[in-house]
């Protein structure tokens, strides 16, 4: 049975995800929600640069609330409780790649209330959070006992992310360093890496205490640096580390860091991705020690990060191939501990 799916924004991701929707031999795209009213009324096709697809975005809340849909891809810059209690109040289940993934009760509870009220369920997921930073780590730690330590990291040269004020605004760059440690960006992330951590933490069973010790560290130009926002002059941020760390006692257990960079050059400190370039990597200390290295979604060049940037498409890409097994799980909140393993489908021409 055809799924049908409404994507709520369309950002990066939401354009990705429009496109692997339409892709999907399961599913079909039924509505678009847009935050402009420049964008409402056409075609979903023609706002992703594709032939019309029979589908018109509208800026209307409450049209797509009554729209006949099982499922929202839920992708705009920042969650919006409401609107997701809404969305699940109305009976679509909703998979959004900005929160949930393992929420706490506090966090939880409004949310399973709207999703039993409209009996389906929310779902959590992406890259990082939701993948690489917590998934992808436990499905790997299989392969050792007497695991001690568990390691995801990102390194990504922010040049490729063509979001000026995001860059600038929110997460800091070319901002004082006084100004960009105090900002918004460590309390935005902590929301999602945090339940990451937590994640690992309880299904490998580490005596860590409750408390996730979250760190970041700044990196300044030492001479002009070209990037979507402009030219970063000598004494602001071009680099940011964010740390969160599980302990026993003084041990750390589990560790999630993001290496954010406008490139390698003329940093104080000197921060480099090393010769591995950029990556994801997941390391598991146990029986065997091992580490895994995920090339493939930080693009070979900032020109073609600009085009297409591979993280993002693969952001919406788990939001997508997640939805049939969303769609079929129990009402409530389904974290990926809930789920059945889901795979991506076979290109068209391949079917």
């Amino acid at each position: 049975m055809t799924l049908r799916v409404v994507q709520w924004a369309t950002g990066g991701v939401g354009v990705a995800a429009i496109k692997g929707v339409l892709e999907h031999p399961d599913l079909e795209l039924v509505g678009c929600w847009v935050h402009s009213e420049a964008k409402s009324g056409k075609d979903v096709g023609e706002l992703v640069g594709m032939d019309p697809v029979g589908v018109a975005a509208t800026s209307d809340v409450d049209a797509i609330l009554a729209l006949d849909a099982d499922a929202v891809i839920y992708s705009p810059l920042l969650p919006n409780p409401d609107e997701v209690s809404a969305l699940l109040r109305s009976g679509k289940n909703v998979v959004t790649p900005v929160g949930w993934f393992y929420p706490g009760e506090k966090e939880a509870g409004p949310m399973r209330e709207a999703a039993l009220a409209g009996g389906v369920t929310l779902h959590g997921t992406g890259i990082a959070p939701g993948g690489i930073s917590e998934k992808f780590p436990l499905l790997l730690s299989t392969m050792s006992t007497g695991v001690t330590f568990v390691r995801a990291e990102e390194f990504s040269d922010l040049r490729t992310y063509d979001a000026p004020d995001v860059l600038r605004y929110v997460m800091g760059f070319g901002d004082t360093p006084e100004k960009a440690l105090t900002g918004p960006m460590q309390k935005l992330l902590d929301g999602g890496f945090i339940q990451s951590v937590r994640m690992c933490v309880d299904q490998m069973g580490f005596a860590a205490d409750s408390r996730i010790r979250a760190t970041q560290e700044i990196a300044v130009a030492t001479a002009p640096i070209e990037s979507p926002m402009g030219a970063i002059q000598p004494g602001q941020v071009a680099g940011r580390k964010f740390h969160w760390e599980a302990l026993v006692g003084d041990e750390v257990v589990v560790r999630v860091t993001v290496n954010w960079f406008m490139g390698q050059e003329h940093l104080d400190p000197a921060w480099t991705f090393g010769p591995a370039g950029e990556r994801y990597e997941m390391e598991v200390r146990g029986n065997p020690d091992f580490t895994v290295t995920v090339k493939g979604f930080q693009p070979d060049s900032v020109e073609e990060g600009l085009e297409r940037n591979n993280g993002i498409v693969a952001t919406a890409a788990h939001c997508v191939n997640s939805i049939p097994a969303v769609c079929a799980a129990d009402p409530g909140i389904a974290t990926y501990l809930d789920l059945p393993l889901i795979s991506g489908k076979a290109a068209p021409r391949l079917r």
